[in-house]
């Protein structure tokens, strides 16, 4: 439904709140105070049909008592009631609903038997619903003051909107923001999500002009897909920081390709956000430690860094945060560093970071500031330790004064909690953000550059190759005709090829005999693997030889083979074996396709191997991918230094790496049969590359 159909549920002019009650601690007086109390723009009717009046405003027995139709009904009645209670709306005519009531599919089968039934009911009545099982809904907007929750307090008016999962999380992030003075201009709990989820939240929040920077708490994605193409489209125009809990590895026990296990990992719920422009902390104190910064001031252009301090340990303490969270140190021009050393102590750094020394005052910091001027600076930290001497509220007034003036991003970092508010008071009304500790504002500094630079990025297409299609199905069909769901390795082989991977020459062989001529038509020396659609992993058992340079090497190499995998797997159904030219150069990747159940499909990158499991130096994308993606997914590995060439070594043809991956994104959007895929190695060489080996699991 489009986003407007989201306005009576966020900005009634009218509301009904069902189940208002008199008595103390309820869930309905809460929710009927807080709507009453906080100034609502509109008109709000208590429903209860055993009280005259609720706070001393008229109560109706139903809401098909009410004189009017509303926008909104907020249900604050027991589960078994919600049903008749949403028919009742939406004969009434009313458009939204907000079920706070508790006792749906969060206890069980009946209850989400239950939750369905009211969905449907809504539906019916086509009215938009929020929760149920949720803490409400907050609108800080002073021609609106909506307050439809059993929060303790009302937040301050502010730019940053909050959608929460979790309701009671919610409640303790509303007091959290109230005592560091943190303003909302929305705040939702979405609860069990029976209608309303995270991507209609996000699509209001986009058009929401009161709303800079959106923050998320989400524990599970209803529509993956969706998700992703929403928050990219979101994150063009506005910032989202999230925070996602609920991951682990535990989805991965099952698979059976490299990729599969790692991709059940944290790390590619990391990628997936990474790849929407989402900004993803671990931490509530992290999510609300950005939003400050990005809410009130300008994203810096780029990632140098200038840092000003009256001492040398936070000033080093900010540089090593820096340089660890990839921000690089400004260098000063001699002539900025010629301004500011006239004005200074001779014991005084103007190196950065500028070190003003421990009695430093406001006309220290002024002259500092200056620095900022510099062409080579994109964003500036000023650090302050408390000294007798030093008049904190006042450098604090300079740095309002001076800072705004110079164009660049400033936050703040007075070190200590006794005696600093009148100075913090000071930096955060003047929209300068305050932290306790340097990393932390470094942090931010570098969460607001990766932002810019989402922003900024340049944009490429998907490539579309020509590929024959018809002719790889026929082979999924074949082999599943045949009863497998684990590809022959000479058929995964051929999938790559149709998909123009560069395979190696390769061919098959059922005996002996066969694999001895195979290898002399391919030239020695040659490598043999084992064939065989119950032997996943061929090195395990025995089932990979390599380096074979005569007929009598394959011929006693084939014979033992074979009795390895009989005897580590002794039901094993042996096809045969598979003759490739050996590589004895390149280094070893891996690229691999696994199937998630929420998002589709997952590309993977990493150094390949035996070895990709135990370092999982690996990183993720969801096809499909663009030109610029496929890059960016090797260049962020740890290993991309050896592919960048590394003591002595020529570099490798990382573009055909690249478009391998392309052609792999391509693959799994057109055959969605294709659960897991493993190219292991991909070997990289100086000019193009190979792929030696391949693994395809098949499901319906």
């Amino acid at each position: 439904m489009p986003i407007e159909n989201l306005a009576p549920l966020f900005a009634p002019k009218s509301i009904a709140v069902i189940g208002a009650s008199n008595r103390q601690g309820s869930v309905g007086r809460a929710v009927f105070t807080n709507i009453l109390l906080n100034q609502y723009a509109g008109t709000v009717y208590p429903v209860n049909p055993k009280d005259r009046s609720i706070s001393g405003v008229r109560a109706y027995p139903t809401i098909e008592d009410l004189p009017e139709s509303v926008d909104l009904a907020v249900v604050v009645v027991p589960a078994a009631v919600v049903p008749s209670v949403t028919e009742q709306c939406g004969r009434k005519g009313v458009k939204g609903l907000i079920v706070i009531s508790a006792g749906f599919k969060e206890i069980g089968e009946d209850g989400a038997r239950l939750e369905r039934e009211v969905f449907s009911l809504a539906q019916k009545y086509s009215m938009r619903l929020v929760g149920p099982n949720c803490l409400g809904a907050i609108n800080t907007d002073q021609n609106v003051r909506l307050n439809a929750s059993f929060a303790s307090q009302m937040p301050l008016e502010g730019s940053i909107a909050f959608a929460s999962q979790s309701g009671a999380l919610g409640e303790a992030v509303i007091d959290y923001a109230a005592g560091e003075n943190i303003g909302f201009s929305k705040f939702i709990s979405v609860g069990n999500k029976a209608d309303v989820n995270e991507n209609d939240v996000l699509e209001y929040l986009k058009a929401d002009p009161q709303t800079k920077v959106i923050l998320l708490y989400i524990e599970d994605i209803v529509d993956g897909r969706k998700f992703v193409d929403t928050v990219t489209r979101v994150t063009e125009e506005k910032p989202i920081i999230a925070s996602k809990a609920g991951v682990s590895p535990e989805g991965a026990k099952a698979a059976s390709s490299h990729t599969g296990a790692l991709a059940g990992s944290d790390e590619a719920y990391n990628a997936i956000l990474k790849q929407s422009g989402v900004i993803r902390v671990e931490s509530i104190i992290d999510l609300f430690d950005y939003a400050r910064a990005i809410a009130k001031q300008p994203l810096p252009k780029g990632n140098r860094v200038a840092i000003i301090t009256n001492g040398g340990g936070p000033g080093i303490m900010a540089t090593d945060a820096s340089v660890r969270y990839g921000l690089q140190i400004a260098q000063f021009s001699e002539e900025t560093k010629a301004k500011i050393r006239a004005g200074l102590p001779k014991e005084a750094s103007v190196n950065n970071p500028i070190d003003l020394v421990g009695d430093a005052q406001a006309d220290r910091y002024e002259l500092a500031l200056q620095a900022l001027r510099d062409d080579s600076v994109d964003c500036g930290l000023i650090l302050l330790t408390p000294q007798a001497m030093v008049d904190l509220k006042k450098v604090a007034e300079t740095i309002v004064s001076v800072g705004p003036k110079l164009g660049k991003t400033i936050l703040t970092s007075i070190l200590g909690l006794t005696d600093i508010t009148p100075a913090v008071e000071v930096l955060e009304s003047n929209g300068i953000p305050h932290y306790v500790f340097p990393e932390s504002a470094v942090r931010a500094l570098a969460a607001m550059y990766e932002y810019e630079r989402w922003v900024q990025r340049p944009r490429t297409q998907a490539k579309h190759f020509q590929v024959d299609i018809g002719k790889a199905r026929e082979i999924i069909s074949n082999a599943k005709r045949a009863g497998l769901t684990n590809l022959l390795q000479d058929d995964a082989l051929r999938i790559l090829s149709v998909y123009g991977l560069p395979v190696i020459k390769t061919e098959s062989a059922s005996s002996k005999n066969e694999a001895v001529a195979a290898a002399k038509r391919i030239g020695f020396p040659v490598a043999m693997k084992i064939v065989s659609p119950d032997v996943v992993h061929k090195i395990d058992v025995g089932g990979v030889k390599l380096g074979l340079k005569s007929e009598q090497d394959v011929s006693e190499a084939y014979d033992e083979i074979l009795r390895n995998v009989k005897s580590s797997v002794p039901n094993a159904k042996i096809e045969g074996v598979l003759l490739q030219e050996y590589l004895a150069e390149g280094t070893e990747t891996i690229v691999g396709i696994h199937r998630d159940p929420k998002f589709g499909p997952l590309l993977m990158f990493g150094m390949g191997g035996i070895y990709v499991e135990a370092y999982q130096d690996v990183s993720f994308r969801l096809a499909p991918i663009r030109q610029l993606s496929a890059t960016n997914m090797i260049n962020e590995i740890r290993g991309s230094k050896i592919l960048q060439g590394f003591r002595g070594q020529p570099p490798a043809d990382t573009k055909a790496i690249a478009e391998c991956i392309e052609r792999l994104s391509q693959l799994s959007v057109e055959l969605p049969e294709v659960a897991e895929l493993d190219v292991n190695p991909l070997v990289a060489l100086a000019q193009g590359c190979r792929a030696l080996d391949a693994r395809i699991i098949v499901r319906d």
